[in-house]
């Protein structure tokens, strides 16, 4: 078991959000994990004892253009068939705040039904607001908040102004470089 794996337990599908292992004392260890239904949106904490087998799901990968968004719902279109389908930003959730018109990512499918996507390990963005640089400034422990193009804020070094375009981590939402 691994964070962002979709297990399946009776007829509910089920995303790994976190997981910790205790090993008690004289006691057989465990793993606390805590999960979010795929189909309610329900979040639950459950325990897995060493001995239960846990059923991953099967996913069908497709690679999905992003196009617009229209309120809550992004729309995504297959680039193989053409076909456009939506997904809401609760789906998505965090994810949401990575994704740029026209860029082509996985998307993951349990049967006909879309569960999530897939985003690669970067991405490039464009700083639309932040307090002006300082000259000469290096990249030491100072930082300051900088708001992407897709609303994300994350914490940058002082040389970093308005219009620059960022590489930042979608595992972590962390500034990496300048591009």
């Amino acid at each position: 078991m691994k964070r962002g794996m979709l297990i399946k337990m009776g007829p509910d599908l089920f995303r790994v959000l976190d997981l910790t292992h205790f090993t008690p004392g004289n006691k057989r260890g465990f793993v606390q994990a805590r999960m979010r239904n795929i189909r309610t949106g329900q979040q639950a904490d459950n325990k897995f004892r060493a001995e239960e087998d846990v059923e991953r799901a099967i996913l069908d990968e497709r690679q999905m253009q992003y196009l617009y968004r229209d309120g809550d719902a992004f729309h995504f279109m297959d680039t193989s068939t053409y076909e456009q389908i939506h997904l809401d930003a609760e789906v998505l959730g965090d994810n949401a705040s990575y994704i740029i018109p026209e860029m082509v990512i996985t998307m993951e499918f349990y049967g006909d039904e879309p569960v999530g996507i897939e985003l690669p390990i970067t991405v490039d963005l464009k700083v639309v607001d932040t307090t002006p640089g300082i000259n000469r400034a290096t990249a030491s422990a100072q930082v300051k908040p900088a708001t992407l193009e897709t609303g994300l804020v994350v914490q940058v070094p002082p040389f970093v102004s308005v219009g620059d375009t960022l590489r930042i981590s979608t595992e972590t939402g962390e500034y990496l470089k300048k591009v």
